[in-house]
């Protein structure tokens, strides 16, 4: 019981979601729970939880501030600041980093004790550890589009002093080293294992450690001056992916079942069940009152849907009129579009602004369980679409031709009715094939928390071109400011450049 109480005190500290906040030192060691294989598990396990517990933060800080969002809801929407790029110093979001560096120190602890663990199979400590170095490379990232500059700690609990908690922010380029630094120990850990552990895709894989180094070379390439080196990094990791057990689903609305969710193109998903954790997705739904008086696209009553949740979150009208292709399987398989009145029984297979009334998220519509709907969708983090239009992206940036891969996705969106005169993509010039894939991700990842990363990596001039609320002057409005009670509890802390101090 003492152990057991030690360990939940620990847990508690991991918890914290200040940044770089932790008040006491871990006792794992001493309780022997990092002596056991079992308890290296166990410890595995919570890994999970933890990045589950962050997927909304996750989720608004990759699409919201885009301009994918902003349109029609039935209530009152949310998180207007954010979509309008609303922000300030005093009106900061996501104060403590997002509660990531408590995630960090976890992983942080799990890497230092995990090698001292001695494996029954030195094979599943070696999956393991490539698992953990990928995670924190993915946090770190995250926190590098976010803010830009941010600390950097490799600490485990057990060795942090509560002094020297205060750290000043690394500069962009230190943490995008240490970044790619994690993902090459990562894949050195995984070696040749390019399984997924338990034969699942809700853990870390080989195959997400390369689909990251592709994201982060792009990056770094376009945005820190790595060039061609680091795209023809990209090109190397994300060309490797396809022999390792992933593919495209042939049919883009089955995607979105929960009875495929272990389907081959997820490479790694976050996992959700009914009485265990569900997701974010009921936010994009509604309530009875407001979605059964209504009629979908085809003219079929609402009143016989099961909802769940809220509406606060309204696709922009340009979102809408890009996926406006009935014969574009992901239209009808993204949203569900309400209309007011059934078009006497003949629908509306194009967008109609005067008639519509909103949308309900169709992606991740959940599962029904008698009356009650659940939002129970595994989500994806990366899946093989992303694999594919990143390496187009890539290949464009090198002066190749992306052509092939964005007929791959184009193919599987068309399905029966595609034809390549009409809806094949031929290779145009940097600045049009650019475009043509930011399009395709566009449509392809509506609501996966995509878009915002999407313009940010292609290049500044593809937010301003893109967001009405941003234009040049505001540059430095592409990375958030840390709030004032950050800096206050850390006075190491600088507030991000271009700010009012």
């Amino acid at each position: 019981m003492k152990n057991i109480l030690k360990i939940l005190l620990v847990l508690l500290l991991v918890s914290c979601e200040s940044e770089l906040e932790i008040t006491a030192p871990s006792e794992l060691n001493t309780t022997g729970f990092w002596t056991s294989e079992e308890g290296a598990k166990s410890a595995h396990t919570g890994l999970y939880g933890s990045f589950r517990g962050s997927m909304t933060n996750f989720w608004l800080l990759g699409e919201i501030r885009s301009d994918m969002w902003g349109g029609q809801t039935f209530e009152s929407p949310s998180n207007l600041p954010l979509i309008e790029s609303n922000i300030t110093v005093s009106t900061a979001p996501f104060g403590g980093w997002a509660g990531i560096y408590s995630k960090i120190h976890q992983l942080n602890d799990f890497i230092a004790n995990v090698a001292g663990v001695t494996f029954s199979n030195q094979a599943h400590k070696e999956h393991m550890l490539g698992q953990a170095y990928g995670l924190r490379a993915f946090y770190y990232y995250t926190l590098l589009k976010t803010w830009g500059a941010v600390p950097i700690s490799t600490a485990s609990l057990k060795d942090i002093d509560p002094a020297s908690l205060s750290k000043p922010r690394s500069s962009e380029q230190e943490v995008m080293d240490f970044i790619k630094s994690d993902l090459e120990i990562s894949l050195e850990h995984f070696g040749s294992d390019a399984s997924f552990w338990n034969g699942k895709r809700i853990y870390w894989s080989k195959a997400a450690t390369l689909t990251l180094k592709g994201d982060v070379y792009i990056w770094s390439g376009n945005l820190l001056g790595g060039g061609a080196a680091d795209f023809n990094e990209a090109k190397s990791a994300l060309s490797q992916i396809a022999s390792m057990g992933v593919s495209l689903e042939p049919d883009f609305a089955s995607l979105w079942s929960t009875e495929n969710e272990e389907n081959k193109e997820f490479i790694f998903a976050v996992d959700y069940q009914q009485d265990q954790a569900t997701n974010y997705f009921s936010l994009l739904t509604g309530r009875t009152t407001e979605i059964h008086p209504q009629f979908d696209q085809d003219a079929n009553p609402m009143n016989t849907f099961i909802t769940n949740g809220a509406n606060r979150y309204g696709p922009s009208e340009k979102t809408l009129q890009l996926i406006d292709d009935p014969l574009d399987t992901r239209k009808d398989a993204t949203f569900i579009q309400l209309y007011v009145d059934d078009n006497q029984g003949e629908g509306y297979s194009n967008y109609n602004a005067e008639k519509y009334f909103g949308a309900v998220i169709n992606k991740f519509v959940g599962s029904v369980d008698g009356s009650v709907r659940i939002a129970d969708n595994d989500i994806p983090v990366y899946r093989y679409a992303d694999v594919l239009l990143l390496l187009a992206q890539a290949k464009n940036l090198l002066n190749e031709d992306p052509s092939t891969e964005i007929n791959l996705i184009r193919e599987r969106a068309y399905g029966s009715n595609y034809d390549a005169s009409i809806h094949g993509y031929i290779n145009g010039s940097k600045a049009q094939n650019a475009n043509a894939i930011l399009d395709e991700r566009y449509k392809e990842f509506i609501a996966e928390g995509k878009r915002w990363w999407d313009l940010r990596r292609a290049g500044d001039q593809y937010v301003f071109d893109n967001n009405q609320y941003l234009d040049q002057s505001q540059q430095y409005m592409l990375v958030l400011p840390i709030t004032l009670d950050m800096i206050g509890r850390n006075p190491m802390l600088e507030q991000t450049k271009g700010y009012p101090q």
